[in-house]
């Protein structure tokens, strides 16, 4: 296992860690809920980048830990951002980075998971919530909108109707009411969120690095292409799988009732 720390500056930690195939990336500020400075962004730029280079690493797990997963943006931050900033800043440059990562993610959520919290684990694969987690989007109340995906993300997922209560009345939800809406795949006690997250990771970083990347391209396909586009992206996707050395490695292991050893080729 590997540990790191990628950002720490003050009161700012992205902590970095590999548990067997998994890389897990922790937000650690408590002191501010984990709010999403421009420095945290960072460090989780930095974990994804350094996931993504790292072919030993299959699947990522996002968390703040058993007791809180991000409470927004600084909001010390986005009193001072003009317009004109904003469309250049790094904060935009990172959550564009985050949402383009080519491996599979798991995000990991207890306590507050709110405004850019909740959209950075929208933004993940599957999303593991402890029973205590709560989950929203708080920015109507401080005169502004979600801008890091909330508005689309919810919308195609729960509905526009039901992502209207988010949205525009800032009515958060628990756990449970996330997951009956689409959001949330498990509910797990809180002590057990983290390795919920890593089981739920690991159980894909089992198979074919290769297969598992486009697989999630094909879905992510789904969210931005008609259906007759995607399914042509599809098909091309396979086309580019059958050519793989994993492909007959997993074809040959079913065939000789043995386990895969994939290799990512």
């Amino acid at each position: 296992m590997t540990d790191d720390v990628l950002t720490q500056d003050g009161d700012h930690a992205v902590g970095y860690e590999v548990h067997d195939r998994v890389a897990v990336i922790t937000i650690s500020r408590p002191g501010t809920r984990n709010a999403l400075s421009t420095e945290v962004l960072r460090g989780l730029s930095t974990g994804l980048d350094r996931a993504e280079a790292d072919d030993g690493v299959g699947a990522v797990v996002l968390t703040g830990g058993p007791r809180i997963f991000a409470s927004g943006a600084d909001v010390r931050e986005l009193r001072a951002t003009t317009p004109a900033a904003y469309v250049q800043s790094e904060r935009l440059a990172a959550w564009q980075r985050i949402a383009r990562f080519p491996k599979p993610a798991v995000a990991a959520v207890a306590g507050y998971v709110l405004g850019g919290g909740c959209e950075l684990a929208l933004t993940c694969d599957l999303v593991v919530a402890a029973d205590t987690a709560v989950l929203g989007q708080p920015e109507i109340r401080l005169g502004i909108l979600p801008g890091a995906g909330g508005t689309q993300r919810w919308a195609r997922v729960a509905g526009r109707y039901r992502a209207a209560e988010l949205v525009l009345a800032g009515r958060p939800v628990d756990a449970w009411t996330a997951q009956r809406m689409g959001v949330v795949n498990q509910v797990v006690p809180a002590e057990r969120v983290v390795e919920a997250g890593i089981a739920a990771a690991r159980s894909i970083a089992e198979h074919s690095p290769v297969a598992a990347r486009l697989a999630k391209a094909a879905l992510r396909a789904s969210e931005e292409l008609p259906m007759t586009g995607a399914l042509d992206h599809e098909r091309a996707l396979l086309a580019t799988l059958l050519s793989t050395d994993d492909h007959r490695e997993g074809i040959d292991a079913f065939l000789e009732k043995r386990p895969a050893h994939f290799t990512g080729r």
